[in-house]
């Protein structure tokens, strides 16, 4: 997590994820892991709004660097699941940057943005590692359209529909719902309930969420990170009978499905107390 971060994670908006029938209909059998990680290099602040703006609409956690040295320190210290990379940036510029990329061996995806469409500049970049090139200007959808190519190389491929228990999660849609019944999520309440549906029944600590939920400006030192669990909580499970996301005191989180969840990791009682079971003492007797 950046050392320059500061600032708090931006209030999410409140109203329900949705994604229109159109959209919805151009899916895949398989669909992309939503719950990723972004760096956008781009030195035009109206450029940088736009696609950011766009990308965390669509549940992904995005840091932004204006230069190639800040995006080449940016890398340094983060963890990306793949870099939007222009090309005229100042120095180094994007060239340079994707080439260091690749001669320290880092194997995350590079999609170039540029205003120049010329065959050599679109040669130049690949030949120094870029996995992908999209021409200034662009349409968004595009974008996005690409990102999931690139996405669907570097990752396993999902089905659609996820789910544990009685949860279950359409990442087509971003969409989930609980034993049949509708769940209204924020942007970031559902990146956060996909990541912890991918990482069902299995403990993931503070540290990996915000590494893959949230991006720089989130502050560690926040109870953000408890504050989304909890309104998660409410939502997946309002009776809090199932015991579906519970907390590891010290470890983190766990989404277990298991009936028996509540009890997991306790030593059954028979077998704790030393005391003998009552079936066993009739056979004695």
């Amino acid at each position: 997590m950046s050392t320059l971060a500061r600032s708090r994670e931006p209030i999410d908006d409140p109203a329900p994820f949705q994604e229109n029938g159109e959209d919805c209909a151009r899916r895949s059998a398989f669909t992309y892991y939503a719950a990723m990680r972004i760096l956008l290099v781009e030195d035009d602040p109206g450029v940088r709004r736009f696609v950011v703006k766009g990308l965390r609409e669509k549940a992904y956690a995005v840091d932004t660097a204006a230069t190639g040295e800040d995006a080449l320190y940016q890398v340094d210290i983060n963890e990306y699941d793949l870099i939007i990379l222009d090309v005229m940036i100042p120095g180094p510029d994007g060239f340079e940057v994707c080439r260091r990329l690749r001669q320290a061996g880092r194997r995350v995806p590079i999609l170039m943005l540029t205003a120049r469409d010329a065959v050599e500049d679109r040669v130049s970049g690949l030949d120094r590692g870029a996995d992908d090139y999209l021409t200034k200007p662009f349409e968004f959808r595009e974008l996005l359209a690409r990102l999931r190519a690139l996405l669907r190389r570097s990752t396993e491929l999902h089905p659609p529909q996820l789910s544990v228990g009685d949860l279950v999660v359409d990442t087509a849609a971003q969409s989930a719902t609980s034993s049949g019944h509708s769940i209204s999520l924020t942007h970031k309440e559902y990146a956060l309930l996909e990541y912890l549906v991918r990482n069902a029944g299995r403990v993931v600590s503070r540290a990996d969420i915000a590494e893959h939920v949230w991006d720089e400006t989130f502050d560690p030192f926040s109870n953000l990170i408890e504050v989304y669990i909890n309104r998660l909580r409410r939502k997946i499970d309002p009776e809090g009978s199932a015991g579906l996301l519970q907390t590891r005191r010290g470890a983190g989180y766990i989404l277990n499905p298991g009936e028996d969840s509540n009890n997991i990791g306790r030593t059954p009682p028979s077998r704790a107390s030393g005391k003998a079971n009552p079936a066993d003492r009739k056979k004695h007797a």
